[in-house]
C-alpha cells in the first residue's frame, strides 16, 4: 500500500478586463500543455499569502496584492490516489508586470483567458482550475481575517526574545 501524501498548496485568481491569469504549464503524466492557475506548494517558512505571492511572481511575472480568500478546494487526482492537494485559492489584483522575469522552468508563459476560452480549449489542469473561475465570477469571497497563521517558524525572528 502506498503512503498517502497531503500538499498544501495556493493560487491566486486574477480578472482584468473580463478575463483571467492564467500559466500554461508542462505537467507530470500529462502529454500536452495545460492551463492552471498560477500555483504551487507552500515552502518551509512561507505563509501562504507569502506562497501566493512567491508563485503568482514565480510563473507569470506579475506582482499582486491579494485581496481575499475565494476558498479552500480538495483534489485527489484519478492517477495519483496516494496525493491529496489542500488548495488556497486567493483573489488578487495586480500590481507591476516584469516582462523580463524569468520564469519556473515547466512554464511556457502567462496567459489571459476568460472561463469560455479556458473551456474550449478543454486542457485545465484539474477541475479545480475551472471551479475557481466560476466561484470568482458568482461573487465569492471571504475576508483574509479568515485565515489565523502563527508565526513560529524559525525562519521568522521572534520579536519577544
Amino acid at each position: 500500500m502506498t503512503a498517502w501524501t497531503p500538499h498544501v498548496t495556493v493560487a491566486t485568481v486574477v480578472e482584468k478586463d473580463g478575463k483571467f491569469l492564467f500559466v500554461e504549464e508542462y505537467t507530470e503524466g500529462v502529454s500536452h500543455t495545460v492551463f492552471n492557475q498560477p500555483a504551487g506548494h507552500v515552502e518551509y517558512g512561507e505563509t501562504i499569502i507569502q506562497a501566493a505571492l512567491r508563485e503568482t511572481m514565480e510563473e507569470t511575472g506579475y506582482a499582486v496584492e491579494i485581496n481575499s480568500l475565494l476558498g479552500i478546494y480538495t483534489y485527489t487526482p484519478p492517477m495519483f490516489p496516494d496525493r491529496t492537494y489542500f488548495r488556497f485559492c486567493f483573489l488578487a489584483h495586480v500590481t507591476e508586470y516584469f516582462p523580463d522575469a524569468q520564469l519556473d522552468t515547466d512554464i511556457i508563459g502567462p496567459q489571459w483567458m476568460t472561463l469560455e476560452e479556458l473551456l474550449e480549449s478543454a486542457r485545465a489542469r484539474s477541475p479545480l482550475v475551472i471551479k475557481a473561475v466560476q466561484d470568482a465570477l458568482s461573487g465569492q469571497k471571504y475576508p483574509l481575517s479568515l485565515i489565523y497563521e502563527h508565526q513560529n517558524s524559525p525562519l521568522i525572528s521572534n520579536l519577544d526574545a
